[in-house]
C-alpha cells in the first residue's frame, strides 16, 4: 500500500512537472503574441526620405511596411474619408487656410508650391528654420499636401493653400494666448478663410475670444482640436476648442468608429476625424507617423477649404452648419458628447442638399469673459521637453506648472510600450494561474 502511494506521488510529481512545462510555454507564447516584437523608439527610426540626387534616401525603420511608397499607401485617412471620390467635387483650389502652429517648411517636397508668406510671431529675426520642431509641417501637409504624383504624403485639399503662422516656441509651446490672438488677427487680414489650431490649453482667455470673434465676424471659418489626455492636466476640452463657433475636433482611432483613447472629449465636441497611425511631412524632407487629436483637426479643416471652393459664396456661418449636418453619426443617435455631430464626411458636405441656418449654429455671441489664465497642459519654463533634438512630439507630465503654458496636441504614434505593458500584464496573471492549476493539482492527489 505505502509502494502504491509513494508510485502516485511520484507520477503526480511528473504530471506536474508536465503540466508546468506546458503552462509556462503557454504563457510566453501569448505574452509573446500580445506585445509583439519591440519597435525601436521613433526618434531613433531614420526618416523616410525622397530620393536624392547624390544621396540615397534614408532606410525604413524595421518595424514599418517596406514597399516603394509606404507613405503613400499608409494614409490609410485618405480612403476613410473618401478623398478621391470628394476631389471629383473640390480639391480646395483658391481657398487660403492658416495653420497656426510652430511654422511650416514650405521647402518640404509635399509642400513646394503650396506655402504663402506667413509671419513668425515668436522669432520675428528668424530663428532656428521656419519650423523648429515639425508640427506645424505635419499639420500642413495634412490639409494641402500635393497631390502631383504618387509618393509622400498628398493633404485632403490638394489644392488649397497653407498661410504659416508660427506662434509655438522651439519647444513646441506657447506661455500667453495673446501670441495666438495675434495670429489669428494676422491670418484674417491676410486672406485666410479656414483657420487651424492644433494647439490650446486649460485656461479661458478673453484676448483670444475676442480675435476669434473677429474671425468670424469677418466670414473665416476655425477649426480647433480638443487636445490630448497625456499632455493635459484637466479633462475638458481645450481653449480655444470650446469657444462657441469653433468647431471642436476629436479623434478617432484607426479604421474604426472608437473614440481614441488619447482624445479629449465632453460637450463642446463638435466633430471627429481620424487621429492614429497618421504619416506626416516632416522637415525638412522625410515623414514620421503621428498621432493625436492635433492631426483630427486639420482634417476638418481641409474639409471645410472643399466647401469653401466648391461653395465660394457660402458664408462661413453655413459651411460649418453644412459640415455637421452631413458628418457621419457614430455613438448614440444625434450629437453626443463624445463624438459631437459624428465624422466628418468630406464627400457628404460637398455634395448633399442642406437647408440654409442663417449663422454659425455653434456661436452664441457669449465670449468666455474670464480675466486671466488657468493652469494648462506643459511643463515649466525651465524644463525641457522630452526628446528635444530627436523626437519633439514626445512631452514629460508636467513637473511643476510655474505659469500658463499650452501645447499642440500631437505625439509620435508608437504603441511599443503599450503592448509591452499589456503583455507583461498578461504573461503575469498567466503565471498565476499556471501556479494555482499545480497546487490544485498537487491537492487532488494527496
Amino acid at each position: 500500500m505505502a509502494g502504491n502511494v509513494t508510485t502516485d506521488r511520484h507520477g503526480g510529481r511528473i504530471a506536474a512537472r508536465r503540466l508546468v512545462g506546458r503552462a509556462l510555454l503557454g504563457v510566453a507564447a501569448t505574452a509573446a503574441t500580445v506585445a509583439g516584437p519591440l519597435a525601436p523608439p521613433a526618434h531613433a527610426a531614420p526618416a523616410v526620405t525622397r530620393p536624392v540626387a547624390g544621396r540615397a534616401p534614408a532606410w525604413l525603420a524595421p518595424d514599418r511596411p517596406t514597399r516603394v511608397d509606404q507613405v503613400r499607401d499608409e494614409q490609410w485617412q485618405l480612403d476613410e474619408l473618401q478623398a478621391r471620390k470628394a476631389w471629383r467635387t473640390s480639391t480646395g483650389r483658391g481657398v487660403i487656410v492658416a495653420v497656426i502652429d510652430s511654422g511650416v517648411d514650405g521647402s518640404h517636397p509635399d509642400l513646394a508650391g503650396q506655402v504663402l508668406p506667413g509671419i513668425d510671431l515668436v522669432s520675428p529675426g528668424g530663428g532656428e528654420g521656419p519650423d523648429p520642431v515639425g508640427h506645424g509641417t505635419t499639420v500642413a501637409g495634412l490639409i494641402a499636401g500635393r497631390n502631383d504624383d504618387d509618393r509622400g504624403v498628398v493633404g485632403l485639399a490638394p489644392d488649397a493653400k497653407i498661410l504659416p503662422v508660427r506662434v509655438l516656441d522651439d519647444e513646441n509651446r506657447y506661455d500667453d494666448a495673446m501670441i495666438v490672438a495675434k495670429g489669428v488677427r494676422w491670418a484674417v487680414d491676410n486672406g485666410a478663410r479656414v483657420i487651424n489650431l492644433s494647439l490650446g490649453g486649460s485656461g479661458d482667455s478673453p484676448a483670444l475670444a475676442a480675435a476669434l470673434d473677429y474671425a468670424f465676424a469677418r466670414d473665416v471659418v476655425v477649426v480647433a482640436c480638443t487636445g490630448n489626455l497625456a499632455t493635459s492636466n484637466s479633462p475638458k476640452v481645450w481653449y480655444p476648442a470650446r469657444e462657441p463657433g469653433v468647431i471642436a475636433v476629436a479623434g478617432l482611432e484607426r479604421s474604426s468608429e472608437n473614440l481614441w483613447s488619447g482624445s479629449i472629449t465632453g460637450h463642446e465636441t463638435v466633430l471627429t476625424a481620424p487621429a492614429t497611425s497618421l504619416y506626416g511631412a516632416r522637415p525638412p524632407d522625410g515623414y514620421w507617423r503621428v498621432q493625436g487629436t492635433s492631426f483630427a483637426a486639420p482634417l476638418v479643416a481641409a474639409t471645410a477649404a472643399l466647401v469653401r471652393a466648391r461653395y465660394p459664396q457660402l458664408p462661413a456661418g453655413e459651411v460649418v452648419n453644412r459640415l455637421l449636418v452631413t458628418a457621419r453619426d457614430i455613438g448614440p443617435t444625434g450629437r453626443d458628447d463624445r463624438f459631437g455631430y459624428g465624422l466628418v464626411d468630406p464627400v457628404a458636405a460637398l455634395t448633399s442638399d442642406v437647408a440654409p441656418a442663417g449663422r454659425n449654429p455653434l456661436d452664441d455671441n457669449d465670449s468666455p469673459g474670464v480675466v486671466g489664465f488657468g493652469p494648462a497642459p506643459g511643463t515649466g519654463r525651465g524644463d525641457r521637453a522630452a526628446g528635444r533634438g530627436a523626437d519633439p512630439f514626445t512631452f514629460t507630465a508636467p513637473k511643476q506648472q510655474s505659469r500658463w503654458a499650452a501645447r499642440p496636441a500631437g505625439s509620435v504614434d508608437d504603441p511599443a510600450p503599450e503592448r509591452l505593458w499589456t503583455g507583461l500584464a498578461l504573461f503575469a496573471a498567466l503565471l498565476t494561474g499556471a501556479a494555482l492549476m499545480i497546487r490544485r493539482f498537487r491537492q487532488s492527489r494527496r
